[in-house]
């Protein structure tokens, strides 16, 4: 996502009551039924899980964006974004951003945050692995969701069963409470609207078609076949993968996300509290705009 300047941050849009915002988010409270901040607590389908409705992506141009900030750069933006509420953070193997998120969680209650992260296994042995080794990596006894990343054809849901297979085991012995995919492609996402397996689905959506696997309201079609069947539904490429050239253009991205009634939550890779600061306004006011 590109920087954003002071005075872009300051223009366009000004919104009122951001101080109302702070510490929205209570441990335990129930989730909204239509969310209005990205503070917000919504449940990921029959998962039962809670998370607010912005998340903090690790993985933007692979994760270098994040990893250029450094430990301490980036754990400045993880407590920043905790301290506005948000409880989200989305990562995985291979974004090499493990660490970065343990060493920005030190010492936060366990039940302040909500980790999601990906394996790219293709056996079985090494998906177990993974499973052990990202909770190292990541400092917590149990990963809140764990997705088989970056499926890109439709028949993930024959090819990955080995995979899948672990993924079930290590929900039964409480390591992983929710499993799915990131979807990657029409194809993938047609077998995941088929596909009875998946807790939590991650799909690319945003109402100008980039970085999507077909057109925007082709996809969200999919998309809300997949919701109405109770799976949590978690959106990534709000912002494209740059954050677009305009706030004009922000809004309007999550404005639609927010319209669609069936993205339950959202990551955005952030490299500055300030357009962290500036996505959770924009929220508000398209949350305002689609009541």
């Amino acid at each position: 996502m590109s920087s954003i300047s002071r005075r872009d941050f300051l223009a366009g849009v000004t919104l009122g009551g951001i101080a109302a915002s702070w510490g929205r988010f209570v441990p335990g409270a129930e989730p909204v039924a239509r969310p209005k901040l990205g503070t917000d607590l919504v449940t990921l389908g029959r998962s039962g899980l809670q998370t607010t409705v912005l998340g903090i992506g690790t993985g933007s141009v692979g994760g270098s964006q994040q990893r250029a900030l450094g430990t301490e750069g980036f754990t400045k933006l993880v407590r920043h974004a905790l301290d506005r509420g948000i409880r989200y953070i989305d990562t995985a193997d291979m974004y090499r951003m493990h660490t970065f998120v343990q060493i920005a969680l030190k010492g936060v209650a366990r039940d302040k945050y909500f980790i999601l992260t990906k394996t790219t296994a293709r056996h079985p042995e090494v998906a177990k692995a993974d499973v052990e080794r990202f909770r190292r990596e990541l400092g917590v006894e149990t990963i809140d969701v764990l997705l088989m990343h970056c499926m890109q054809t439709g028949s993930w849901p024959t090819d990955m069963r080995p995979i899948m297979d672990v993924l079930d085991e290590a929900k039964r012995r409480g390591r992983v409470r929710a499993v799915g995919i990131s979807n990657h492609g029409w194809e993938p996402l047609l077998a995941a609207v088929e596909s009875n397996w998946c807790d939590v689905h991650l799909v690319r959506i945003n109402p100008f078609g980039d970085k999507m696997d077909g057109e925007p309201e082709k996809v969200a079609e999919q998309v809300r076949k997949i919701h109405a069947k109770g799976c949590g539904v978690l959106g990534m490429k709000i912002y494209g993968e740059t954050g677009f050239d305009s706030q004009e253009k922000r809004f309007q991205s999550l404005n639609y996300v927010l319209g669609l009634g069936c993205v339950d939550a959202f990551t955005i890779g952030f490299t500055s509290t300030e357009q962290l600061d500036e996505t959770l306004e924009l929220i508000e006011k398209a949350a305002q705009s689609v009541a």
